[in-house]
């Protein structure tokens, strides 16, 4: 996971997310190659000390819910609208809560952040990126976009939707210069909450992934994949669905 010096230097790009976790990791891995990162995050003393704790590197933080209009728009003029990548790191969980038990309001929060606020995101991107005849795009998404006992119905489903949302960029801008993959990680070491607020859910849930959870990565490591998609070092790689996940898809 070697930093590669000057790999993204003249580029503006967006990670959501910014604050803690596999956002963070991206930033600062992005910064230190090079690029002027729009850092993005909904907590601002998170990024307050994601500046402090790296005074040398290019980084413009801006407050923003990625799930509004104002949010989105709050980070294209930290980019000055220029984009050369965009990484939606940006994601909440669901409490892994289960088909019969989910609520509106968590159902309707999972999907604006999830999904909603990322489609708004690359939709505003898309026309800077096309004017500048190329641009390279990477959504987190998860191991639960491949299963069903990783999580609960909302964000199971949500993710599931955000690899399709991934795999129809791919394919409509293909032949522009735009690139848009998706990296889906396992466990990582990130404050992103996962409480089980089901006993049914945890019951059934709980001994699959006792069985099959490989160890907890480390946000860096996920950082490293999202940084080599956004890179040209994967210049031929599009519509994929990258898994970080320890071997746990191959279980």
């Amino acid at each position: 996971m070697d930093v590669v010096s000057g790999r993204f230097s003249g580029r503006t790009i967006i990670v959501t997310g910014a604050g803690s976790g596999i956002g963070k990791a991206t930033a600062v891995r992005l910064a230190r190659e090079g690029a002027t990162v729009v850092a993005a995050d909904l907590v601002e003393p998170r990024l307050d000390q994601l500046v402090l704790e790296n005074p040398d590197l290019d980084l413009r933080p801006v407050v923003a819910d990625v799930a509004t209009d104002d949010g989105v728009r709050a980070i294209l003029n930290a980019a000055e609208f220029r984009v050369d990548g965009l990484a939606n790191v940006a994601g909440i969980m669901d409490a892994f809560l289960p088909p019969a038990e989910i609520d509106d309001a968590t159902w309707d929060r999972v999907f604006a952040v999830n999904v909603r606020g990322v489609m708004r995101l690359v939709r505003a991107v898309l026309p800077l990126m096309l004017d500048a005849g190329g641009g390279a795009i990477v959504n987190v998404s998860s191991e639960a976009a491949l299963r069903a006992s990783a999580s609960g119905v909302a964000y199971t489903a949500s993710k599931h939707a955000l690899n399709g949302l991934t795999k129809s960029i791919a394919v409509f801008y293909k032949d522009k210069g735009i690139r848009a993959n998706a990296v889906l990680p396992g466990p990582v070491a990130t404050n992103i909450e996962a409480p089980f607020r089901s006993e049914f859910a945890a019951r059934v849930l709980g001994p699959i992934m006792q069985a099959t959870l490989p160890r907890t990565a480390e946000a860096d490591e996920v950082a490293a994949a999202i940084t080599w998609l956004l890179s040209d070092d994967s210049s031929n790689v599009n519509g994929a669905m990258v898994t970080c996940d320890g071997g746990w898809s191959a279980i």
